[in-house]
């Protein structure tokens, strides 16, 4: 009787699966770009949502770790409660990074928000409310 093979010697080579990780990556990226391109099209700010309270705690973390590096989380959120957001693509597009800023800003080194980190519950714009539940899973 031939020794049984172990799940992983059952398993196919990813060409056998048809997947290209690279491929989903792109569409993903993509995707999300649509989206930042829809939220964008009025060309207006939009409202802040707020910060979700577990990434405001790691972001007061990190103001204490890092002082200076940016701008203060408490004063970024001041800029936009009063200016409104915006949302932003990185300057290398192909990287997939995207960036929620004070309306008045350009300086996603110094006054950047992370999507993920907004407040889903206070949005009211739909592409936004995607944008943040698409960048909350961490799949890209």
């Amino acid at each position: 009787m031939e020794k049984p093979k172990s799940h992983s010697e059952n398993m196919l080579p990813n060409q056998e699966l048809n997947t290209n990780p690279e491929k989903e990556r792109q569409e993903k990226v993509s995707s999300l770009f649509d989206l930042v391109r829809k939220i964008n099209e009025s060309g207006e700010s939009l409202p802040f949502p707020g910060i979700d309270p577990e990434a405001y705690l790691k972001m007061k973390k990190t103001d204490d770790e890092y002082p200076g590096y940016t701008t203060p989380t408490d004063e970024i959120i001041g800029r936009c409660k009063e200016e409104g957001i915006k949302v932003v693509t990185g300057k290398h597009s192909e990287s997939g990074n995207i960036f929620v800023l004070p309306a008045g800003s350009n300086d996603i080194e110094m006054d950047s928000i992370a999507p993920h980190q907004l407040s889903i519950n206070a949005v009211e714009n739909e592409h936004l409310r995607e944008l943040i539940r698409l960048t909350t899973k961490k799949e890209i």
